[in-house]
C-alpha cells in the first residue's frame, strides 16, 4: 500500500511544505550564485528515472565555467567557488530537487539517479534500481555516502528496493539530517575518489 500509492503521497506533501518554508534560502543561494557565476545557477541533466525513463535532474551550480588555454574545463577543485563549497558541504545543492519531487519525477527517499550512460553497465540484478523514482537521498547515501565502491552502493539501492517500507524512509530521512548537519562523509570537491561506474566496471572484466 505504501509502495503503491502512499510513498507519492508523502513525497508531494513534504517536498511542498519543505520548499515553501526553504524558498527563502532557494532564493537567498540562487542570487549568490547567480553573481558569483556570472550567470545561471541552476545545473540541469538528463538522468534516468522510474522504469529508466529519463527526465532532466535540477542541482545548484557550484562550479564556474573555466577554461584553460586549450578551451577545456579547468579540473574540478580549480573551478569550485567558494560559495559552491559551502553549498555542497551542506547538501545544498541537492535543494532544487525537491521541484523533481513536486512534479513526480523523483522522490525524496530512493536510489540515486545516475548519469544516461551508466546504463549499459549494471548487472541484471542492479536494475531493480529503476523499478522505483530515483531518490534525492537513499540508504547508500546514509551508509557511507562517498566512501564507497560502486559494487557496494548499487547493493545498497538493491537492498533498499527489496526492503521499502514506510519505516525505512523515516529511518533513512533522519539520517540523512543527521549527516547534513554533521557533514559526514562528505567530498567537497571529490577530485580521485571514485572512478566513473563505465570505467570501474571494464577494469573489473579485465581482472
Amino acid at each position: 500500500m505504501y509502495k503503491a500509492f502512499g510513498k507519492r503521497i508523502f513525497d508531494f506533501s513534504m517536498a511542498l511544505i519543505g520548499f515553501i518554508l526553504l524558498f527563502p534560502l532557494f532564493i537567498i543561494l540562487a542570487i549568490g550564485l547567480w553573481i558569483t557565476l556570472k550567470g545561471n545557477p541552476f545545473f540541469t541533466q538528463s538522468r534516468p528515472g522510474k522504469n529508466e525513463e529519463t527526465f532532466f535532474i535540477i542541482k545548484f551550480r557550484t562550479m564556474s565555467n573555466e577554461r584553460d588555454e586549450k578551451g577545456e574545463l579547468l579540473p574540478d577543485n580549480q573551478r569550485l567557488t567558494k560559495i559552491g563549497a559551502f553549498i555542497r558541504r551542506f547538501s545544498l545543492d541537492e535543494l532544487p530537487q525537491l521541484l523533481n519531487v513536486i512534479k513526480g519525477d523523483m522522490s525524496l527517499i530512493g536510489p540515486r539517479p545516475l548519469i544516461v550512460k551508466y546504463l549499459p553497465y549494471y548487472k541484471e540484478s542492479e536494475r531493480i534500481r529503476h523499478s522505483v523514482r530515483p531518490g534525492i537521498t537513499g540508504l547508500a547515501q546514509v551508509s557511507g555516502r562517498n566512501n564507497l565502491n560502486w559494487d557496494q552502493k548499487l547493493q545498497y539501492d538493491i537492498n533498499y528496493v527489496k526492503n521499502l517500507s514506510f519505516l525505512l524512509d523515516a529511518k533513512i530521512l533522519f539520517l540523512t539530517i543527521k549527516k547534513v548537519f554533521k557533514t559526514d562523509d562528505v567530498v567537497i570537491a571529490p577530485i580521485g575518489t571514485l572512478i566513473d561506474l563505465d570505467e570501474y566496471r571494464k577494469n573489473k572484466s579485465k581482472k
